[in-house]
């Protein structure tokens, strides 16, 4: 008897066992591939105005996709002003709620830059005219990884009247430049900062080695898309050196590698920058009394610098003709020349071996030199000596 009920309760807790295995498995949520998403058409878009320079925000709501239970949903807001979608962009904004409240500000801002892509300028501006949105959904984990799968794209609503004013901030001449090419193997980390001339913000120089392979220049040291090669940039008449200057598969190159003196002058046109660049001879002058004729005039011919024939070379002064106590008198003074404007406006003088230039900045510190002495300087490295 004991024997029977022993393996009676050994069956009961068996069957216990597997049927709270089966219930556990019961309450796993399995995964599904949803099929529809919903987004709602707004009470006013068939026949309000969305006026988004006088509005906040725009209020979306959707259905969220059925992944057969609720689950973490990123939602993207894409916009067109084409019905088809083929304009179609996404905003940076993404939401985790099936509520979403648009920035009006933002999508104001995508969608000008939307039309502008198109053609349209600031003096097409206000445009009323329909918008059409969508949204896609994705599954994330709860560190807000996306889980591949899970994407769906909603239906597509139509905001019949949108009230849109020209929204982008205007266009300005970059702040900076900067230059990479063979002479530093590419690399924006060794990037030449080009100065800009005093009093002309739009009007960048540096001494710069191009050889067949060529440089290219940007605002950020990055190769970011922005990058200007020899098909971006108006090689000026007016150079010196300007028939030397080849394009080798977008980069700008010389047909005669050396150094030259390169000046690019920034303008906007409509929402583009334009770069004419001038390209002359690597002149680097010494000035005031150092110079074999104690002259202040410029352009002195007997003040020009030797130019080295490598990247690395370096440019040599004449003999200074007198010596400068620097400080509160006189001077090393030592400049490129920049075609209309004044000498000083382009001048800079090394301090502590590194090459330090005037740009838009005051008058530099004097820097004292002895009869006899020799300013070197190297461009690539932008370092100098003077002994």
């Amino acid at each position: 008897m004991t024997k029977i009920l022993k393996s009676a309760l050994l069956l009961l807790c068996t069957v216990c066992f597997f049927t709270a295995c089966s219930d556990d498995n019961d309450d796993n949520p399995v995964l599904k591939a949803p099929t529809t998403f919903h987004l709602n058409t707004p009470a006013l878009a068939a026949n309000g105005v969305y006026d988004l320079a006088n509005s906040s925000t725009l209020e979306l709501t959707c259905s969220q996709p059925d992944y057969g239970f609720p689950a973490v949903t990123k939602y993207t807001v894409e916009v067109a002003t084409s019905a088809d979608m083929s304009d179609v962009r996404a905003m940076s904004e993404t939401f985790t709620t099936a509520k979403m409240n648009i920035n009006s500000a933002d999508l104001a801002s995508l969608l000008t830059d939307m039309y502008v892509a198109k053609g349209k300028t600031e003096a097409d501006f206000p445009i009323d005219g329909p918008v059409y949105i969508r949204l896609k959904a994705v599954q994330t984990t709860a560190d807000g990884t996306e889980i591949a799968g899970t994407e769906i794209t909603s239906n597509t609503i139509t905001l019949n009247k949108v009230h849109l004013l020209f929204s982008l901030p205007p266009v300005k001449t970059p702040e900076k430049l900067y230059i990479t090419g063979a002479f530093n193997s590419w690399s924006w980390d060794s990037a030449l900062e080009m100065t800009p001339v005093n009093s002309a913000t739009n009007i960048f120089w540096h001494l710069v080695y191009i050889d067949g392979s060529g440089i290219k220049f940007n605002t950020t040291k990055a190769w970011d898309g922005n990058e200007a090669g020899f098909t971006k940039i108006t090689v000026n008449a007016a150079s010196e050196l300007g028939s030397e200057i080849i394009d080798n598969g977008g980069n700008i190159a010389s047909s005669t590698p050396g150094w030259y003196l390169m000046i690019v002058e920034c303008s906007v046109v409509g929402r583009d920058i334009v770069y004419n660049v001038t390209f002359n001879k690597p002149n680097v002058y010494l000035m005031g009394p150092v110079t074999p004729a104690g002259s202040w005039d410029e352009l002195q011919a007997d003040a020009l610098f030797t130019v080295p024939t490598t990247a690395t070379g370096e440019f040599v002064s004449p003999a200074f003709s007198t010596s400068v106590p620097g400080g509160d008198g006189d001077g090393i003074r030592v400049y490129v020349k920049i075609p209309g404007f004044d000498w000083w406006k382009s001048e800079f003088i090394v301090i502590d071996q590194k090459i330090v230039y005037r740009g838009n900045g005051g008058d530099q510190a004097r820097v004292a030199g002895s009869q006899g002495q020799k300013l070197y300087l190297n461009f690539t490295s932008e370092t100098g000596k003077v002994e």
